[in-house]
């Protein structure tokens, strides 16, 4: 039976699984969540409590970069390979990244857009967090560090021509849209418990009971109850994330060129109470649900509630025991890691296998005698030396032939493409003083068209936005100030006696696409008005 601990680790919060497989049979034996300051010895209290002494570890990847490259179907895997590398160079050329200082691995599936091309979702990972992870793991056994956003999916059974959203809310927030049994995207807010839970850790001071709080939070929607002032407080602090998150999700559901069919919640959110009725009410025409991991059922003896509080780490430890998406793996292999377990051989102290040769009399010396094992010893590096020094020899050999070869047929290739580039330099000087005047004239007639552009933009800004969106705005909402401080920037000050309805007139206005790059203040409640200022650009 095949066994793995999976690790997900955020700043001060460890959530762990011990997840066992044996054939399709997948069971979680033990499982739990740690709140720590000492990072590597949490690890180590861990280890002990589920006796995972040698088991196989599999942790989260943290603050990776992801990439989408379309690429052609018909190219080979080395083709691809290298178009692949291009691709992320010249990304790393644009935002000033150093390549070598990033691991990389990336992910093929058939976009569904076009047939005759494939999506590559590629993701880089500093190698300095890499390398930190191992040393926190080094007196244990790690054998993956995979993007939780790739491993959410082993929770699931997808069906094909079928669509799916994994909305994970942990520290931070990962959207991952599968199309037709493949990952499509994954969309990273920077939003996520750490928010709620920090807001919260500020009046308890303590974070594990600011967890606690989260659990006993119900969450009471539309239908439900007026609340207590007495309910409203934490509430008020994780509403706003939680508001912003459902918008994200539901512009990547209206963006979206396939139906979107089903969104699973998991997370440290969905300790929340009615957390998926809250979904559900501001995405009505899908389907939202709690993540439950396939291969449990509910019984008596277990409540399915504490292993969703785990999700993270139950997927990790799949991925661990080979389990979804394959190829993403970011811990290098060593070549210990690549022995089977079978083939390792564990010696026991005070016990020492006899070699047979040295025991059956095979061995003699000139005496007759048999020889004792240092002679034995010594010929057998004697003779492993001779075959050592036969064997580099021929290959020596062949070798130097082969850069002979290799290196005449260099020098004749630098010889031809020196005196092609000398041709290219003499087109390139005649191409040079035709471009620097062309140029010139381009940016003239640009810095024209923008000035007249900018200016037929912003003229009747307010007006027209007044007039798109005097059909949206909220019964109890009011306006009270609209400006268009700088070029396209325009900034609402509105009120209201609900903070819901100011809620909905700014997710309004940002799915609308009334206004792009939507922020708004918290709100200041003042004789029961709450007042927030609203910000936004013209699309």
């Amino acid at each position: 039976m095949a066994n793995c601990l999976g690790l997900y680790v955020e700043d001060n919060i460890i959530k762990y699984a011990k997840v066992s497989k044996e054939k399709e049979k997948i069971k979680v034996e033990t499982f739990g969540v740690k709140f720590y300051d000492d990072l590597a010895k949490a690890i180590d209290q861990i280890v002990e409590e589920t006796y995972s002494y040698k088991t196989p570890i599999s942790i989260n990847l943290s603050g990776e970069i992801y990439n989408y490259y379309n690429m052609f179907a018909m190219l080979s895997n080395k083709d691809l390979s290298k178009a692949i590398k291009t691709e992320f160079e010249m990304y790393c050329t644009d935002q000033g990244y150093n390549p070598n200082a990033l691991e990389t691995r990336y992910v093929i599936s058939q976009n569904p857009e076009d047939k005759e091309k494939l999506k590559v979702i590629h993701i880089a990972a500093n190698k300095i967090e890499l390398t930190k992870k191992v040393q926190a793991l080094e007196k244990h056994k790690l054998a993956s560090i995979t993007p939780l956003s790739m491993a959410i999916t082993n929770l699931i059974e997808t069906k094909p021509k079928e669509n799916y959203l994994i909305v994970n809310i942990e520290q931070n927030t990962t959207i991952t849209t599968i199309i037709d049994e493949n990952v499509y995207n994954v969309d990273v807010l920077e939003e996520g418990s750490q928010d709620f839970l920090r807001k919260i850790n500020l009046k308890e001071n303590s974070l594990s009971k600011s967890y606690e709080i989260c659990k006993s939070t119900t969450i009471y929607t539309s239908e439900g109850k007026d609340l207590q002032d007495t309910e409203v407080g934490y509430l008020e602090d994780i509403m706003p994330t939680l508001y912003n998150i459902v918008g994200q999700v539901r512009k990547i559901i209206n963006e979206s060129e396939e139906r979107i069919g089903k969104v699973y919640l998991t997370g440290t959110a969905t300790l929340i109470n009615n957390l998926d009725l809250y979904f559900q009410e501001y995405l009505s025409e899908v389907d939202c649900e709690i993540l439950k991991p396939y291969f449990i059922s509910q019984t008596n003896d277990i409540n399915i509630q504490d292993y969703i509080e785990v999700n993270s780490a139950v997927c990790l430890a799949l991925s661990g025991l080979g389990q979804g998406i394959q190829g993403i793996n970011f811990k290098k292999q060593t070549f210990n890691d690549k022995i089977p377990d079978w083939l390792k051989i564990e010696v026991t102290p005070g016990k020492e296998k006899k070699s047979k040769l040295a025991t059956s009399g095979w061995f003699t010396n000139d005496l007759g005698e048999k020889l004792d094992k240092t002679e034995i010893s010594l010929l057998r590096t004697a003779a492993g030396l001779i075959l050592l020094l036969v064997i580099y020899s021929v290959f020596s050999v062949l070798l130097k032939n082969q850069m002979d070869k290799k290196d005449s047929q260099v020098q004749e290739s630098i010889n031809n493409t020196t005196a092609q580039i000398q041709l290219v330099d003499s087109d390139k000087s005649k191409i040079d003083s035709r471009t620097n005047d062309y140029t010139e004239m381009i940016q003239n007639l640009q810095d024209l068209n923008d000035r007249l552009t900018d200016a037929s933009k912003t003229r009747d800004a307010i007006p027209n936005l007044l007039n798109s969106i005097m059909y949206i705005i909220p019964e109890n909402v009011q306006i009270t100030s609209i400006q268009n401080t700088t070029g396209t920037h325009i900034v609402i000050e509105a009120q209201s006696n609900k903070y819901e309805q100011l809620g909905m007139f700014k997710a309004k206005l940002e799915t609308g696409l009334y206004l792009t790059n939507v922020i708004s203040t918290s709100g200041q409640q003042e004789n029961n008005i709450i007042k927030v200022k609203i910000e936004g650009d013209l699309p």
